[in-house]
């Protein structure tokens, strides 16, 4: 057994201990401090012990933890919605790689909040608006900010991809704010029915004019509602952010930012619908002219007569006039010699007709020049008779 004596019984400056093995007290020349005291004793020396430097500090030790413990919803989110601020107002090109990581890095951070909140259940279809906590209200953006971020991806073959997949983002976001009826608005059809209705369009003769209107006041009205709510949002945006707004102005906050991104979501679905049927048609417009120049290349066909056999072809014949005896080039050269080939659309004349042609313009020249002189002479009587009357002049009978 072994024992280490206290320091304390000890003179103050000496560090030594007296340990005990076997039967007696002996007397050891070795300075120890208390934390090998304490390990004689079997008791192992903590981390921040003397014998391993300073303790730690309180702030390093939360840091440390904090490392340890997985992002918060409300960080998830507000650092989600930072990064597609700044993509939205980068001066630099979305095609850059700078934009395109901070693109990837919000939808894996939006991707990881919608699971988070799906896994503590924070919407229920069965509540209705008034029942969210106002803290709660903005995580219902998350489909539109995944959206909004997914159009951003610049990846040229998988632009049809990211088109559906924005689409359906920005749906379920229009869906669930219909469902907890955040405004009034229409739910935009799905994306089989606005194909159809687009064929339908494409072989109608005229357009719906009624349809038109209606669409063009309704996006009249929606820009008209955007500048009031970013008004709105701009007088509540300080209050809100520095903490000093109450429960009502941050609920009116975020509804008010739920209602812009309703009008956003509608509008981008619009555009989607529009690309997705230019980039379909793209598509099957190469398809075709892919197949076209397929039977381009294959080798004329040679004409042939269809008989049961030579004997027959050559005893009957072909059953059919000939086969063509000339080219469509020897037909022109030879038509050509002759002066036959018309001239768009009338026939060339020969000399004589040329000839006939321009005795009887010569003709029909005189006979109005005669005409001409004709009511000429007529009009200058008419007007002689009428200041010379019948009998003027006449002064050999005069009674």
């Amino acid at each position: 057994m072994v024992t280490v004596a206290s320091a304390a019984s000890r003179s103050p400056n000496s560090f030594g201990a007296s340990v005990t093995m076997g039967g007696g007290p002996r007397a050891a020349p070795l300075p120890v401090s208390s934390v090998l005291a304490e390990f004689f004793n079997g008791v192992a020396p903590a981390p921040g012990s003397e014998v391993f430097g300073a303790p730690p500090s309180p702030k390093m030790a939360a840091a440390e933890e904090d490392e340890l413990l997985p992002p918060r919803l409300p960080e998830l989110f507000e650092t989600s919605k930072q990064l597609l601020d700044e993509v939205e107002v980068a001066a630099e090109p979305t095609g850059s790689r700078r934009i395109q990581e901070k693109v990837l890095k919000g939808l894996e951070l939006l991707n990881t909040a919608a699971e988070m909140i799906s896994q503590l259940d924070l919407f229920s279809p069965n509540e209705d608006l008034e029942e969210i906590a106002s803290t709660d209200l903005k995580y219902l953006m998350l489909p539109a900010f995944q959206g909004a971020l997914t159009l951003k991806q610049v990846n040229a073959s998988k632009r049809l991809d990211h088109l559906q997949w924005a689409r359906e983002h920005f749906l379920n976001y229009l869906t669930q704010c219909q469902n907890y009826h955040v405004a009034e608005f229409e739910l935009p059809k799905t994306q089989n029915n606005s194909a159809e209705n687009n064929t339908t369009g494409a072989s109608m003769a005229y357009p719906n004019l009624i349809a038109m209107a209606s669409q063009r006041q309704a996006k009249i009205q929606r820009y008209k509602q955007k500048k009031e709510l970013e008004q709105r949002l701009s007088a509540l945006k300080s209050a809100v952010e520095s903490g000093e707004a109450d429960d009502e102005r941050v609920r009116e906050y975020h509804l008010l930012h739920l209602r812009r991104w309703i009008g956003i979501s509608l509008e981008e679905i619009e555009s989607i619908d529009q690309e997705i049927t230019i980039l379909k048609g793209k598509d099957s417009s190469k398809e075709a002219s892919t197949s076209h120049s397929s039977r381009e290349d294959r080798p004329p066909m040679k004409p042939f007569i269809l008989t049961r056999n030579a004997a027959q072809a050559k005893v009957f014949g072909a059953g059919y006039p000939s086969l063509a005896s000339m080219t469509v080039n020897d037909w022109y050269e030879q038509h050509r010699k002759f002066g036959a080939l018309p001239d768009q659309g009338i026939a060339k004349q020969t000399s004589e007709v040329k000839r006939a042609g321009r005795q009887q313009e010569d003709e029909e020249q005189k006979e109005e020049e005669d005409d001409k002189q004709t009511l000429q002479q007529a009009r200058e009587w008419d007007d002689w008779k009428d200041t010379h009357p019948r009998g003027y002049g006449n002064r050999q009978n005069m009674g």
